[in-house]
């Protein structure tokens, strides 16, 4: 059996999570020159941040089984000044089309200091504020938090998951991977 290996990567904008795509869009590959890990749970293309990969299959599945529970931090820019009644619905749970999300932990923030620059930068229209918000979620509907914020009135303009469980992106830069073991 081969040592176990957990690698945590800092997925651009724009990158598939996987490995390979017919289209010959940038995928995993590109970066990551491991073989044999896979990814632990899914990050959209258009979503950046922490991606867990490993080549343990137990540790997959409890990092990416939706009934483990295992918390994720979003760090989230939405278009206006998202309300305390937004908040409030999105912290109690929000009706999607596939049901109603569990509750979330939601929080304005600054904007992250550790931000790095989006290629290409989020629109932005001038006479629109925008702000960010922390969002922590504990089940994995696709494009969850992206429909969470637009069913509140407050679409993503940019999504970066910062943490998956007690790991983070802290001290990785986009596109670089950091191995745990």
């Amino acid at each position: 059996m081969p040592d176990k290996t957990l690698i945590l990567f800092n997925k651009p904008f724009n990158v598939l999570s996987q490995f390979t795509d017919d289209n010959n869009r940038p995928t995993l590959a590109d970066y990551i020159k491991l073989k044999d890990i896979y990814a632990a749970g899914r990050l959209d293309k258009d979503s950046e941040g922490l991606l867990v990969l490993t080549n343990d299959g137990t540790l997959q599945h409890q990092i990416a089984n939706p009934k483990n529970k295992m918390s994720k931090t979003y760090w989230v820019q939405v278009e206006g000044q998202i309300s305390a009644s937004a908040i409030a619905e999105l912290s109690e749970g929000v009706e999607l089309k596939d049901g109603l999300t569990r509750p979330a932990k939601v929080k304005i923030i600054a904007t992250p200091s550790k931000l790095w620059q989006r290629n290409p930068p989020i629109r932005v229209r001038k006479n629109i504020p925008d702000c960010w918000i922390s969002i922590t979620i504990s089940e994995g509907k696709n494009r969850q938090v992206r429909r969470m914020t637009a069913a509140v009135g407050f679409p993503t303009l940019r999504l970066i998951r910062y943490r998956v469980g007690s790991w983070t992106i802290d001290g990785i830069a986009p596109g670089k991977i950091l191995r745990i073991f």
